[in-house]
């Protein structure tokens, strides 16, 4: 693309064909592999450096936003499901119960050694490989 189009594109663009602005990323809901629901988006978190999307942190459980608890994805276990407009995970409630989580107060979360728990946890390879 040309710098010309790039300088005329609307900077409120929030969703494309292949394109997803983070504030319509946040909410989305997340199914297991048979399609049920198991929870929604709370944000994601983006590596500063290298710009790809590290985590998504997945709210679940609870009644009425109270009680949910945050469980840390790795990007690239979610896969957008345009029939279910929602993201798709092969992690079933049952794992998901037994995965790494953190409480949203604690900032201190986010280290490396919790970083590479939760990797190893969905057996996938770290973004940062």
């Amino acid at each position: 693309m040309a710098y010309e189009d790039i300088r005329n594109q609307d900077a409120n663009v929030r969703e494309t064909h292949d394109l997803i602005a983070s504030d319509k990323v946040e909410g989305t809901k997340v199914y297991d592999p048979r399609g049920e629901h198991i929870g929604s988006i709370e944000r994601i978190l983006v590596e500063k450096r290298s710009g790809k999307v590290s985590y998504a942190v997945l709210s679940f459980g609870g009644f009425m936003g109270m009680g949910t608890e945050n469980y840390p994805l790795p990007w690239s276990k979610l896969e957008y499901d345009e029939s279910l407009g929602g993201y798709r995970v092969d992690v079933t409630k049952e794992q998901l119960e037994g995965a790494p989580r953190y409480d949203r107060e604690d900032d201190n979360y986010w280290t490396a050694d919790n970083g590479r728990r939760v990797y190893d946890y969905y057996g996938v390879a770290p973004y940062w490989i």
